[in-house]
């Protein structure tokens, strides 16, 4: 994952204690009525490709499906309350800078945002301790929200994707560690097999992210991050860029539509992230994002400062 290169002067690290705390609150609030928008307005492109969508559908009750979700995405912006009911679990990608003044009680800083997100926005309450199986109101808890860090050696920002992940979008993810013998076509078989059994589950059009590298671990974590790219962009090997494309037409000709109604497109686009891998190992992984795709890039500059990458014109 590339972090965006936007230049930011380095702040004092040694300030007093009490200004660096003052400090992770502001951060605190930022990212908590960030997190807030995310759950009721959608990034930009994904709005953008669902009226792509809309236009381009035949299918009378898909037609009457895409202009639900429009009126349903005005009411959760007139009415400022979640556009789903399922307000999922929250993760964050955080590409920390090495030089990033506020590092120290980071963590703790996007626990809170979380905790005070889920009062603002209001968050259903979904984090459920394992085993111990009780809610814990607030979502968060053991290891929740799940963060995946991210050092960019010598820079001084963070960006943050936050990305609400119901349970419905969750169900499809699965992964497979395959004989290398069996080739990049037994991956794609895996995933349109999961597709074809789950992907109606999952609130479709679906942003389907594919992961392909040696270990399980590294194939589910990039099938996640391939989530966090925009629709309709591609992988940048040309080779991955095709099979893009032809994973999403053959996902497609399943005629999922919208919900899983019916219609004649079930996606808003695959996309594959890969790694190099061990010769005699071949793992694949698939995530998927639903229709309401509720992630959003938020840029901090060193002095706190900030640019909502995916909600143009929004106002915190």
């Amino acid at each position: 994952m590339t972090a965006i290169d936007i230049a930011g002067t380095h702040t004092d690290a040694t300030a007093p204690p009490s200004a660096n705390t003052a400090k992770l609150a502001d951060l605190a609030d930022v990212i908590a009525r960030f997190t807030a928008v995310v759950s009721r307005r959608l990034p930009d492109d994904v709005t953008a490709e669902l009226k792509r969508l809309a236009r381009e559908e035949t299918n009378p009750m898909a037609t009457m499906i895409y202009q639900t979700m429009e009126r349903n995405q005005a009411l959760a912006e007139e009415l400022k309350r979640p556009s789903c009911q399922d307000t999922g679990l929250v993760q964050i990608f955080a590409t920390v800078g090495s030089h990033f003044p506020y590092t120290d009680g980071l963590a703790e800083t996007l626990k809170s945002a979380v905790a005070e997100a889920t009062r603002l926005a209001p968050l259903r309450h979904n984090t459920v301790e394992t085993f111990d199986e009780y809610n814990t109101g607030t979502n968060v808890g053991s290891k929740s929200p799940w963060i995946y860090w991210q050092i960019a050696e010598g820079r001084d920002d963070l960006t943050l994707h936050v990305y609400l992940a119901g349970g419905g979008c969750s169900l499809p993810g699965q992964g497979k560690t395959l004989m290398p013998g069996e080739g990049y076509e037994a991956a794609m078989k895996f995933v349109l097999d999961v597709m074809t059994s789950y992907g109606v589950n999952a609130c479709p059009p679906l942003l389907v992210g594919v992961g392909i590298g040696s270990s399980i671990d590294a194939a589910s974590y990039m099938s996640k991050l391939a989530l966090m790219r925009p629709v309709g962009s591609h992988a940048t090997n040309p080779k991955v860029a095709a099979l893009e494309d032809e994973l999403q037409a053959a996902i497609d000709s399943i005629g999922l539509g919208p919900q899983g109604l019916g219609g004649t497109r079930s996606t808003m686009g695959v996309n594959i992230e890969n790694s190099a891998r061990h010769p005699s190992v071949l793992s694949v992984a698939v995530n998927t994002g639903c229709w309401s795709h509720r992630r959003g890039t938020i840029h901090f500059a060193p002095d706190l400062s900030y640019e909502l990458l995916t909600h143009q014109g929004v106002e915190l």
